[in-house]
């Protein structure tokens, strides 16, 4: 039962470091490019397909969201010139997202700035903790892992 109720302090631990680094990079974000973090993540998501373009369903899946705030999040980010939607020609009530040129532009431009914040906001972080703290860790999360399956 003692390896159950470390799991779960874990767990709460591990929910704690994935918001705060997100917190940390969304007010980024916002400051330096007026894009939400969930924004972001969707543009970069976007950009990486192979044409530039994803269903709104399998955008929607990636980032978690619903299909109604999936189609909110698009039209926000057609608003703001880095998305348009366009028809599925197979099927009429398919909708894609597709990467606009201005949106392609920010996505090189934020990408490497992002890494870096995002590099030294775990940098911040990981200089609290010893390289003990980061091995326990570490069998902490394969035991969860194991733990899950």
């Amino acid at each position: 039962m003692k390896q159950k109720h470390e799991l779960f302090v874990l767990w709460e631990q591990v929910a704690q470091l994935v918001h705060m680094v997100e917190t940390a990079l969304g007010q980024w974000l916002m400051t330096h490019y007026n894009l939400g973090l969930t924004e972001y993540r969707a543009i970069v998501y976007v950009s990486q397909s192979q044409a530039q373009e994803v269903r709104l369903n399998d955008l929607a899946a990636y980032l978690n969201l619903n299909q109604s705030s999936v189609t909110r999040l698009v039209i926000r980010l057609e608003v703001k010139g880095l998305l348009s939607r366009d028809s599925c020609p197979n099927d009429g009530r398919g909708v894609y997202a597709k990467l606009t040129p201005v949106g392609g532009t920010l996505v090189r431009k934020a990408q490497p700035a992002y890494s870096t914040m995002l590099e030294q906001t775990i940098g911040k972080i990981a200089a609290e903790y010893s390289a003990k703290d980061a091995a326990h860790l570490s069998d902490l999360l394969v035991a969860l892992a194991q733990y899950m399956r």
